[in-house]
């Protein structure tokens, strides 16, 4: 090897001018990289306000009924992300986080009456959970639950969440600013349920093979009636024997009776919108009837048994809606041929 093909030529100073433009990009790319960071931390939690007039609105405010049944002594309810969502959303409408901010307290029509019936059915929920012991769980229309963060699941136990992207935006954002870490795998699925939903499901892992705990917590009342069906003919097909469901319906959320009952003429002030107008107006199917047809154990029972039973919740005695209510929970047993 001669020394003509060894030698290196020796490296080109820069002048001031290149200098100059170097360190100039380089503060340009630091001040880019801030400020995109800075853009996502302040317009993510923005989302949920934006939307107000969708379902956004009710996961906010179940969001604010969880931070204050954190809050009470006699909570039925511990979940230290809620008051995180509810101050992040800066929203037009201040929602609050304790019973004791509140006008009225527990005999305002929101925060206390409606506030106690979510709270109960959190709890209840939370408890199908626990016992149904699946390894995989599906939160259908999941909002801003917090289940895979607060329950203390076994580790090898999966849950997906499905909802719409602006919402799991907006919940992945806070929960990383406040540094929360799942407790089992969790995966988000941005996804409508009017939508092939069970497309992604399948294409992110889920497993029709084995059993499966189903919630549909505060979901389908918000449904039209063709899409109920059609969401819970797609949950048949893809439980496994030993899969569990839970479910809440509302029988007269269509009538005017219901839409127009004092307890929701305050949420438009509450919430930012009048509740009962994001309700679907059709008539419901019998959800309960089409699952057992399909070979599910359903059992459906009115929000006044709970209340009982948990010491906490509704007043029977007051002529809400809400006592109108009824949650199902279902097992579906061994496939018949």
């Amino acid at each position: 090897m001669t020394a003509a093909t060894t030698a290196r030529a020796d490296p080109v100073p820069m002048t001031q001018q290149q200098i100059l433009q170097a360190l100039s990009g380089l503060y340009l790319g630091i001040f880019v990289a801030i400020l995109s960071s800075t853009v996502v931390t302040n317009a993510l939690p923005t989302i949920v306000a934006e939307l107000a007039d969708g379902a956004s609105t009710t996961a906010l405010m179940i969001a604010a009924t969880r931070a204050i049944e954190t809050h009470r002594a006699d909570g039925l309810v511990r979940d230290e992300y809620a008051e995180h969502f509810v101050r992040s959303a800066r929203s037009g409408v201040a929602m609050p986080t304790r019973i004791e901010d509140v006008e009225g307290g527990d005999a305002h029509p929101v925060w206390g009456r409606l506030g106690a019936y979510c709270g109960l059915r959190t709890r209840v929920f939370d408890d199908a959970v626990r016992a149904a012991a699946t390894p995989q769980v599906v939160v259908l229309g999941a909002g801003l639950d917090t289940r895979a963060l607060r329950l203390d699941l076994p580790a090898a136990r999966r849950i997906f969440e499905i909802d719409r992207a602006d919402v799991l935006a907006f919940k992945v954002a806070v929960l990383d600013a406040a540094g929360a870490r799942a407790r089992v795998r969790c995966d988000r699925l941005a996804v409508d349920l009017a939508e092939a939903w069970d497309v992604a499901l399948l294409a992110a892992g889920f497993s029709p093979d084995r059993p499966t705990t189903w919630i549909a917590e505060g979901v389908l009342p918000y449904l039209p009636p063709a899409v109920e069906e059609r969401v819970l003919a797609t949950v048949d097909r893809l439980s496994a024997p030993g899969s569990h469901l839970g479910y809440e319906v509302v029988p007269g959320q269509e009538t005017p009776a219901f839409r127009d009952h004092d307890l929701y003429a305050g949420t438009g002030e509450a919430i930012g919108s009048h509740l009962p107008s994001l309700l679907d107006d059709g008539v419901r199917p019998d959800s309960a009837k089409s699952l057992r047809a399909a070979g599910w154990e359903i059992t459906e029972r009115p929000v006044a048994g709970y209340t009982a039973h948990y010491g906490r919740g509704p007043d029977p005695a007051v002529d809400d809606p809400v006592r109108l209510a009824r949650w199902g929970f279902g097992h579906k047993g061994a496939r018949t041929p």
